[in-house]
Formats: structure tokens, C-alpha cells, sequence
């Protein structure tokens, strides 16, 4: 077994890492980035290497610079965690020519799976299912586009080198196939450094279902069945479950039996995931496993993001495993000895704005609350993360937070045990997609297990854009937090400074002006003769009592109600946190603001720190209200600008290439 090893990844999986290397006495190497000088990883590792720049080709993409850290340190292998250069088999090659071990599977594997239309091949050799579609080695976009036609839209386009989402574009009509690919391409090509695409049929109601195999150096196999991934946002996963809901034994059989066989045809060594994306005959989407088909879609040669679920689900430790394998261990376990134990739910919390078609969000976490957890395989409640309160969430890297997962003894258990956690979840300081996840638990097709990766965007109507507390509830937290702050206060202040509503004689009357979900508002508090507090707010009033609580939460009484919150402030807005969701509202300082003008009319800014990839439109054009106008590259994706409004484009600001900061104005439209 090793006695060292070297990282050569960043956030959750290096800590994972990390924490599973010092449990078997193993010590560990962290490689960081300038961003990341005073990462978590870095503290979790016994040694650290500085790398470079904080983009990842300035750093986590320069292996020659992980190869010199693992020589200086006397590392003597390399777990590449999952992204960057965990399926690159030029590295994988380069470890092994520096007398290093390379956690993962031999470079043959990975250049046999990493080009989706060659592993499509291998498969249909192997005896695989495969989707209709092209795979050929043309690259031509005529002849794209006729084979777009020959397999019938609609079709998807994928990135032949690429993974988790990325060059990849739905086409619905031959209209738009050109501009579907160009996009794509340009992702691919960023991202993994080659432009070549395949076609397939885009299958209609899809579950994406994945199965978690193993290899050693020894020819042994084994699948440690299945999880489901159907849960999707723009081609990448929100929400994995273990085991898939639905599936009969019989299928499960023969989907696990078909991922070995995949791995075998390579001789592969290690964790891996074939993932498979399967079609849905009938209405009834988790009915039995009779009524649905399964096509390979690739084999990701690393370990996967949720690999947590099928740890909960089976007690094993695959890092462990891992590391096993990569000394020259056989496999822990036979596939006889391998049973499914319970329900587990992953759910990725990320830096983004759902209602902003999930765009990715920077900033500082101000407040990072957890749920009480555990940190490994099969317990209740685990969390899997790489940042503490007061890190950064830069553009540099994935928008992923953390990974929470749940174990239960049912799905339903599962469920409830998982939104329980998410509502004890608090962050500020940063937009995140944790209460849209509470939505999608509480849709009628998550809960009943009606899975396809379409489920996002069939329960739009109840997922996007919702207020789940409401302004008088949102406004007598912030009235309260407020109120609680002035008394602390009151102790040494004269009473003709303290802002309580102390009076000689009488009632008084004070106003309160908020911002609240993009509409200002106003709320009035009566301090009555007696001494007690009544609050008009949204058009509810009633007699307002509030007490502070310790740990910081409030208890507050209003509309005949008494309710715990947890409520944080960040500058003049208020974050406020009950049992059935979250909201934010902003206090409004007119004096503060008395004197400021509106925004100029006609700006166009950026929505996020990025890189300009193309633009559109050039000066002089016409345009409409939500054409495309300009692209741009952040967090490893494409966001498309749109205009506001109809209008002339008057000028270009930047040229494509070009970084910008978040709100820089690229362009400006005449009305």
C-alpha cells in the first residue's frame, strides 16, 4: 500500500480523498491555484504545492507542474479526483513514465471510452445496446447535418471528447442545426480541446440510469449496481438516487452485466460508471422494468460526482477501493457478496440562479449553515464539501457547493430525511439552488418517482419563480431582527436617540420601506400606550411579539402564529429561513438614496465574470426583444445574452476573447 500520494485535484473530492487516505495511514499532497491558497483541501492535506494562476490552464490542467510536485513531495501515486485530468490518458501515460501509479485506469481504457463515437464502436463489438445515431470520424457539417436528417429530429448533438453536460444541444428542427453545432463545437473545444461531435437520436421521456463497476489488475469484475440521474438542468445532474426507482431485478441483472461487459472489453482497472440512457414505453414512468429499454451512452473513466449514493446504499468505501486496486490488491468483495441496503438521495447544492435559467453565481459565503452530519458511506445525513464559511465562490471553477446526501430505509424516508436537511441548510451571500431543490422533491413527479430527464421543465409551472413565506411573514422577520438589534442598543442610549419608539405620551406610528422579489413595499409598526407592537405588512395585520433565541434565531408571533426563524443580515438585506422555505428582503434607505439617478437605458451588461465568446449582431443591426446577441464563457459553460427589448445596436464594447468583469457593459441597444 502507498505511503504517500499526491491530489492532483481541488474542493470536495481532494478532501474526500484526503480524509479516506488518512484513515487507512496514508499521507496526502494538495496541489493548489492562486484562488486557492486558503483552501479547504489545502488544510485537509498533510502537504501542499502551489501550482499557479487561478484558471485551471494556469494551474490544475499543467500536469507537468503536478508530475514535479509529486517528485519534490515523494508522492508515489496520483489520485486525479474527478475533472481536470482524471480522463486524460496523455497524463495517465506521463504518470506512469515518471514511476508514478495513476489512480484510475490504465491510458488505453481512457483513450477507448474518452471518444464517444470510438467507444461506440467498441460497444456495439462488445454486444452493448446502442441509440441510432452517427459515429463516424467526418466532421463535415453538411454531412452532420444530413445525418441529422437520416436519424430524424429530434436529435442531440454531443462533444465526442467531452462529459458532464458540456457541447451538448437538443435540436429540434433542421432550422436550427447549424447554429446547435457551431455552439456546441466552440464548448467542446474549450472544454476538452477537440471539436469533434457526434449525432444521435434524442429519445423521447428518457431516464438517464448509470451503473457503478469495478476492476482490478487481477481480471475481476463487478457492478455495485445502479443509480438514477435522470434529474437534470442544461445536460447536467441535479438530483441521483440508488437505487433507480422502478427497475426490476431482472434488469438491473442485465443492465450490471452489460457494464461489466463494457469494462472488460477494455480491460479496465478501477472505479468507472457506464452510463446508459433509458427509454420509456409506457405512461406509468417508474413502472416495472418491462416496460423500458436501455442504450450505452458512455463510460466516464473516473470516479463520479455521486458516487456517495451507491457508498450509502452498499456500506463500501470506493475511494478505499480504489486505492486498493491501484496497489495491486484484487477487489475488497465478489459480486455475490455485494447486496443494496436502503434508499439514498444525492442533492448538489450550487452557486446559481435558478430563475435565471440556473446562471452561475460568484460571491462570498457570508453565512454556510449545515445540518448536523457525518462525513462518510452509509449514515443519515452526510455532507461532502470543500469550503467553509467565509470562502470565496469564484468564476474560475464548478458552481458546485456541496453534495448533501440522505439514507433511509424507503424512498420516502429518503425523502423527507433529505428536505429536512435542505431546510437546515442556510447560505448567504451568495444565490443557490436550494430552495428550487426543495421544489423539486415536493413535485408530484419526484415524489411519486414519474423520473425522466424532461422533469424539470414538465413542472415549470410549480418550480420556477415562487415565493414560498410571502411579504408579511418576510417583513415582520426583518422588522424583528431590527427591533431585537435597537434593544440591544437601548442600554446605553439616551431616550431621545433610541429608535424604539419611545414617547413622553401616546401612540406613535413608524413606516418601514422594503424591496421585496423586485417590487417595493411598505410596512407600518403602531407602538400602542401599553407598550406592545402591531404590525401592518402585505395587507395582513396583528399584534407582533418577538423574542431572541439562542444560536441567534428569533421567535416571533404575528397574525396568530408563533414561529422560530433564523434570520441573517447582509448590508440592508435580510435572509430570512423557516421550515417550509426561504426568502430575502431589502430594507430601503430613502435618505441614502436620495439623490441617485435610474441607470442609463440601453445597457447590456454581463451577468457574471467571464470571457467573451462571440458576438451576433454588430453595430448598426436591428434586433427584437430576446434575439441572441452576444456569448459568453463562465464556470465552463455558455450563456447566451438576449436583448431586453427591440432596437438598433449602437456599439461593441469589447472584441470576443476578451475578459470582463460581472456587470461590464458589453454592448448598448437605441431604443
Amino acid at each position: 500500500m502507498f505511503k504517500k500520494i499526491l491530489i492532483a485535484n481541488r474542493g470536495e473530492i481532494a478532501c474526500r480523498v484526503a480524509a479516506t487516505a488518512r484513515r487507512m495511514a496514508i499521507r496526502t499532497v494538495a496541489v493548489y491555484s492562486d484562488a486557492d491558497a486558503h483552501a479547504n483541501h489545502v488544510r485537509a492535506c498533510d502537504e501542499s504545492v502551489h501550482l499557479g494562476g487561478s484558471a485551471p490552464k494556469d494551474s490544475y490542467l499543467r500536469w507537468e507542474k503536478i508530475l514535479e510536485a509529486a517528485k519534490a513531495t515523494g508522492a508515489q501515486a496520483v489520485h486525479p479526483g474527478y475533472g481536470f485530468l482524471s480522463e486524460n490518458e496523455d497524463f495517465a501515460r506521463a504518470c506512469a513514465e515518471a514511476g508514478l501509479v495513476f489512480i484510475g485506469p490504465p491510458p488505453s481504457a481512457i483513450q477507448a471510452m474518452g471518444l464517444k463515437a470510438e467507444s461506440k464502436q467498441l460497444m456495439e463489438k462488445a454486444g452493448v445496446p446502442l441509440v441510432p445515431g452517427y459515429h463516424g470520424k467526418d466532421q463535415n457539417p453538411a454531412l452532420l447535418a444530413h445525418e441529422a436528417e437520416r436519424i430524424g429530429y429530434p436529435v442531440l448533438i454531443k462533444a465526442s471528447a467531452g462529459g458532464g453536460g458540456k457541447g451538448m444541444r437538443v435540436v429540434e428542427k433542421h432550422a436550427d442545426f447549424a447554429a446547435a453545432l457551431a455552439s456546441c463545437q466552440r464548448e467542446a473545444i474549450n472544454s476538452f480541446g477537440d471539436d469533434a461531435v457526434l449525432i444521435e437520436k434524442y429519445v423521447q421521456r428518457p431516464r438517464h440510469i448509470e451503473i457503478q463497476v469495478f476492476g482490478d489488475t487481477h481480471g475481476n469484475y463487478v457492478y455495485l449496481f445502479e443509480r438514477d440521474c435522470s434529474v437534470q438542468r442544461r445536460h447536467q445532474k441535479v438530483l441521483e438516487e440508488a437505487p433507480a426507482p422502478g427497475l426490476t431485478e431482472a434488469m438491473r441483472r442485465e443492465m450490471g452485466e452489460a457494464a461489466v461487459a463494457a469494462a472488460r472489453a477494455v480491460k479496465y482497472v478501477g472505479a468507472g460508471t457506464v452510463e446508459f440512457i433509458v427509454e420509456q414505453r409506457s405512461e406509468g414512468l417508474s413502472s416495472a422494468g418491462a416496460d423500458m429499454t436501455f442504450f450505452f451512452m458512455e463510460m466516464n473513466t473516473r470516479l463520479q460526482v455521486e458516487h456517495p449514493v451507491t457508498e450509502a446504499i452498499t456500506g463500501l468505501d470506493l475511494v478505499e477501493w480504489q486505492l486498493r486496486v491501484a496497489s495491486g490488491e484484487p477487489l475488497p468483495l465478489k459480486q455475490e457478496q455485494l447486496q443494496i441496503n436502503g434508499h439514498a438521495i444525492e442533492a448538489r447544492i450550487c452557486a446559481e440562479n435558478p430563475d435565471n435559467n440556473f446562471l452561475p453565481a460568484t460571491g462570498t459565503l457570508r453565512v454556510y449553515r449545515k445540518p448536523q452530519h457525518t462525513s462518510f458511506q452509509r449514515s443519515r445525513v452526510r455532507i461532502d464539501d470543500g469550503v467553509r464559511e467565509g470562502d470565496a465562490i469564484s468564476p474560475f471553477y464548478d458552481s458546485m457547493i456541496a453534495k448533501l446526501i440522505v439514507h433511509g430505509a424507503t424512498r420516502e424516508e429518503a425523502l423527507a430525511r433529505l428536505d429536512a436537511a435542505l431546510a437546515q441548510t442556510h447560505i448567504v451571500g451568495v444565490a443557490t439552488n436550494v430552495q428550487f431543490l426543495r421544489g423539486v422533491l415536493r413535485t408530484d413527479s419526484f415524489a411519486h418517482a414519474r423520473l425522466d430527464t424532461a422533469l424539470i421543465e414538465r413542472e415549470r409551472a410549480v418550480l420556477f419563480d415562487r415565493e414560498p413565506l410571502g411579504l408579511p411573514l418576510a417583513a415582520a422577520a426583518a422588522i424583528a431582527r431590527a427591533l431585537l438589534a435597537e434593544r440591544a442598543s437601548a442600554a446605553t442610549a439616551d431616550p431621545f436617540t433610541r429608535r424604539d419608539g419611545w414617547r413622553g405620551f401616546g401612540e406613535y406610528q413608524r413606516r418601514f420601506d422594503f424591496e421585496f422579489r423586485g417590487q417595493e413595499q411598505q410596512a407600518l409598526l403602531r407602538y400602542k400606550r401599553d407598550g406592545s407592537l402591531w404590525l401592518q405588512a402585505g395587507g395582513v395585520e396583528g399584534a407582533l411579539v418577538v423574542d431572541e433565541l439562542p444560536a441567534g434565531q428569533l421567535e416571533l408571533q404575528f397574525n396568530g402564529l408563533r414561529r422560530t426563524l433564523d434570520v441573517y443580515e447582509e448590508g440592508a438585506a435580510t435572509h430570512v429561513f423557516a421550515p417550509e422555505g426561504a426568502t430575502r428582503i431589502a430594507t430601503l434607505d430613502r435618505m441614502a438614496h436620495a439623490g441617485d439617478t435610474h441607470a442609463e437605458a440601453g445597457r447590456l451588461t454581463a451577468p457574471m465574470p467571464g470571457k467573451v465568446v462571440s458576438f451576433a449582431v454588430k453595430a448598426g443591426d436591428k434586433v427584437s426583444r430576446g434575439q441572441a446577441l452576444a456569448v459568453m464563457e463562465a464556470m465552463k459553460m455558455e450563456h447566451t445574452i438576449a436583448a431586453p427589448a427591440d432596437g438598433t445596436v449602437e456599439e461593441l464594447l469589447y472584441v470576443p476573447g476578451d475578459q470582463v468583469a460581472e456587470g461590464a457593459e458589453l454592448l448598448r441597444i437605441a431604443a
